[in-house]
Parts: C-alpha cells; structure tokens; sequence
C-alpha cells in the first residue's frame, strides 16, 4: 500500500469526527484539527502532518495504536489502518485460505436457506444446493468469474438487484468488503481489476472507495427475477466466521411471504 492511501485514510477519519465532541470553539473546517488529533495520540504535530501529507515514516504498531484511539476508529477500521500502513495491531489475524470446518457444517444445515461461503476477495469457495437454485451453478462458473461481486455486476438487471432505495447500501458494502480485500491482497490485480470496474459502473460504490469506508454492512434488501418462481425479494445477510477470513452469505424471506415460499421449494 502506497503511503497516499494511508495519508488520505487519516484525512477523512479525521474530518468526520465531530468537532462540537471536542469543544466549543466554531470550525470553518469539518472535523478535527491535525494538532488536536496529534495531541490525542501523543504524538508531535508534524510527524502526524507529515503522515497526513504521505511524507513520514512507516509508523510503528505503537503509534497505529495510539493514532486509532485518538481518530475512535472501530474494529473494522483499525485493521484497515493496520493493513495499510503495512502492520499488524495486537490481537489483529492473518487471513487463512481453508474453509473452517464450522463454517461447511453451517452451511450444509442451512437445508432450504441459499447460503454461500466467500473469502475476503469476494471469491465464492463454497455453496449449497439451494443457493445453485436460486441464483446459478457455481460449478460452471468459471473460477475467476466466480465472484460475488463480479457476478452482482453481470447480472445486474437481469438476475439480481438491490430493491428500491437500497442500491447504494449494497455498494457501499461492496466497496467496503474489497477495500478490506486489496489492503490484505494488494498486488492482487484480479481484484484491482474488479474494483475499477465496479467504480466505474456505479458512483455509489466509487463513493465509498474514496471514502475508506470499511464498517461492515451486515444485511441488504435485493430483488430476484428467479426465471421459475419470478420477482423475489430477500435480505441478503453476511456473517464473518472470526479468525478465517470467510464470510458466510445467506439470503432469506420475511415469514410467510409469496418470496419465503418460493425459496421452500427450490
């Protein structure tokens, strides 16, 4: 990772903290000041503006520490600090390419539920029947198109879209599963690849890129036109396994709707 990234992920957790949290004093500038966030990680107000402006030394586990409580970043986004500035935080994993063994028994208990298994690149390594049903075979798919995000962008308009009012969320989550992805993987040009693509073709995700969101979005609306049992419409529902690097992918109907019954009978 380039030390622009990681100067432009600092800039933008710093200017949407909210000034009125810390202090009375009126801004003209959203967000913090670069010495107050300085201040807050103990650090001297132009080794951060230097880190701010791509110009300063790989900072140490120690500082990402100090520099994440001070910009109250979640989880999620410390990792993401961690990962780009090429360190790894205490208590952070690696990514293990072997599908956990819980994770196939989940989803071969998941019986009419579609469910399948993705790594952080988005790579679709494992599904059940139910989810061949309801969307394709992943089995001829071939293994580089084999994508979840590469498919959502094929089939977009045909398959499978976000419902109303719920495009940009699934964008967004989009955007912030592969900022995850190209941070852990980034000479990965597959993945490069995609996220170009994707930018291109919608202006919520390449929203979400410029702006290193990486909180999680758990659940999302979409809607199915299934060429069997017609328009679906379904929440799709994405569960972390911790310490693998896999992500469980499960879509499911509220009861007793026409959508919940139709997946009863895939």
């Amino acid at each position: 990772m380039s030390g622009q990234e990681l100067a432009d992920f600092l800039r933008r957790r710093r200017e949407n903290l909210r000034p009125e949290a810390h202090g009375p004093r009126a801004r003209r500038t959203p967000g913090l000041r670069r010495e107050e966030v300085a201040a807050r990680a103990q650090v001297s107000v132009s080794y951060y503006e230097r880190l701010e402006q791509a110009r300063a030394s790989r900072p140490s586990p120690q500082v990402l520490d100090a520099l994440a409580k001070a910009l109250q970043l979640t989880g999620a986004e410390r990792e993401h600090l961690a990962g780009l500035a090429g360190q790894i935080l205490p208590g952070a994993h690696r990514e293990h390419e072997r599908i956990p063994d819980e994770a196939r028994a989940l989803l071969d208990r998941l019986g009419t539920i579609p469910a399948y298994i993705v790594n952080s690149r988005q790579d679709i390594v494992a599904w059940n029947r139910a989810a061949a049903a309801l969307i394709t075979d992943f089995g001829l798919v071939a293994p580089a198109e084999r994508n979840a995000v590469r498919l959502a962008l094929r089939l977009a308009g045909t398959l499978c879209d976000a419902a109303p009012a719920a495009e940009a969320t699934f964008a967004r989550q989009s955007a912030s599963q592969l900022r995850t992805a190209v941070v852990k993987h980034p000479a990965d040009r597959a993945l490069a690849e995609l996220v170009n693509e994707f930018a291109a073709h919608d202006t919520d995700f390449a929203a979400g890129w410029r702006d290193h969101d990486v909180r999680p979005i758990p659940a999302v609306r979409k809607r199915l036109h299934h060429p069997v049992w017609g328009e679906l419409e379904l929440d799709r529902t994405t569960l972390l396994f911790p310490g693998a690097g896999h992500t469980l992918v499960m879509y499911t109907a509220e009861p007793g709707s026409s959508s919940a019954a139709a997946l009863e009978r895939l």
